[in-house]
């Protein structure tokens, strides 16, 4: 009996070494002792959560009048997209909603930023196409701020949590430990 028993262990053991090994990487950060700078993680937090409360507040406008963006702003200085300007109009009020959503809770958060992005570039585009550069970066304009201004900023903002993420202050982050498998040589 005692024979079978060390027999079956020894063939378990065997099949566990033929398994695939699981390994765990832990990457360091800049700080070797693991330190966070909570202040730069709250400012990260506070500008990505206004960021996207305004975000949002730009889908809502959107959908209060769509036939008037689509006619005034796609259909005039956007004529390019293919389709209907009322679906362009659309796609950018459902994208100024959700992906603020998911920037704001981290998930999915750089694909979230990288819709904003693309809705900040087309709004930066239309600016320059109807005011032009107004004398940027020297010339004092009537209304204190070039038309483009505010568009350009978000976008900025937009590439910074597309490149950096959320920050590690969001629901969603990643952690710094890299799973894989290594191949096995049989």
């Amino acid at each position: 009996m005692e024979e079978s028993e060390t027999q079956t262990a020894s063939t378990a053991n065997l099949n566990a070494s033929k398994a695939p090994q699981k390994v765990e990487v832990v990457v360091q950060g800049p700080n070797a002792q693991g330190e966070i700078n909570i202040t730069a993680e709250l400012a990260i937090f506070t500008l990505r959560i206004v960021f996207c409360l305004m975000m949002i507040h730009h889908g809502l406008e959107k959908f209060q009048d769509p036939e008037g963006f689509a006619e005034f702003v796609v259909g005039k200085y956007l004529g390019f997209l293919p389709g209907n300007p009322v679906i362009w109009t659309y796609a950018a009020a459902a994208t100024q909603i959700i992906c603020p959503i998911g920037l704001a809770v981290g998930f999915f958060a750089r694909l979230s930023s990288v819709g904003l992005l693309s809705t900040m570039l087309f709004a930066v585009y239309f600016h320059l196409i109807d005011t032009g550069l107004e004398g940027f970066p020297f010339a004092v304009v009537e209304n204190h701020n070039y038309n483009f201004e505010l568009s350009a900023i978000y976008a900025v903002i937009a590439f910074y949590f597309a490149c950096a993420g959320p920050g590690r202050l969001s629901a969603f982050r990643k952690t710094n430990t890299i799973t894989y498998y290594p191949k096995s040589d049989s």
